[in-house]
């Protein structure tokens, strides 16, 4: 955000359920946060904008070129699983309502668990305060809701319908979301820009970041093609 504020207007939101967002809803579905980036654009004035996201950010931010694209210019999916299968067993497990409620009744836990496992996902040192703080203000039911609707989401069959530019960026060490989900994104949107790291996991804007920026930025400095 930092960076690219250099250049751009950036935004960021947190999705219901999650952050500074309210957690006061029945749903926490892909689709409600589809919804939401909608209503967001709409309350600011945005009209047009390219769209970023990490994990199931990317896969919202795809879903949002697919169902709004008059909202969008470009969209830059990172270590975002276009198939919801593609999610990590321990990941999937967790949209269930019994292991779910466990984890959070056992949060002490849930989150020593995670600092434990913080080298495995991710090699910045910072991650494991970070990953805390995002877990501390996250509820079970969010939690629940939103993994359990992003393991049940395809955007498979509904990617030709995307006609922006599209880059798709993933950690080749990725264990959240399976590493090779942007075949699927190529293969549904041949045009697509993919961009991998060997060494990078699942936050890979933390594990190569000045590489990871240096993409980012050219691809949105990039002018589309008038044909």
């Amino acid at each position: 955000m930092a960076y690219l504020g250099r250049y751009y207007r950036t935004y960021a939101l947190d999705f219901w359920g999650f952050g500074e967002s309210g957690k006061k809803r029945e749903t926490y579905a892909v689709q409600d946060f589809v919804s939401l980036v909608d209503q967001f654009m709409d309350r600011l004035g945005i009209y047009q904008a390219p769209l970023v996201g990490h994990s199931m950010g990317g896969t919202v931010s795809l879903s949002v070129a697919i169902q709004f694209p008059e909202r969008v210019k470009k969209v830059v999916v990172i270590g975002s699983p276009i198939v919801g299968s593609s999610l990590a067993v321990p990941l999937k497990l967790a949209g269930y309502r019994s292991i779910a409620f466990i984890l959070f009744n056992m949060m002490w836990a849930f989150r020593g668990g995670m600092k434990i496992a913080s080298p495995y996902i991710c090699s910045d040192p910072r991650f494991p305060a970070m990953m805390d703080k995002d877990l501390s203000r996250t509820t079970v039911e969010s939690f629940l809701l939103s993994i359990a609707s992003l393991r049940r989401t395809d955007l498979r069959p509904a990617l030709a319908q995307v006609k922006v530019p599209v880059m798709g960026m993933y950690g080749d060490r990725d264990n959240i979301v399976h590493p090779r989900q942007w075949q699927p994104l190529s293969a549904g949107i041949p045009a697509a820009k993919i961009v991998r790291w060997e060494k990078a996991q699942h936050f890979v804007m933390l594990d190569t970041p000045q590489d990871f920026m240096d993409n980012l930025k050219n691809f949105l400095d990039e002018k589309e093609d008038p044909a």
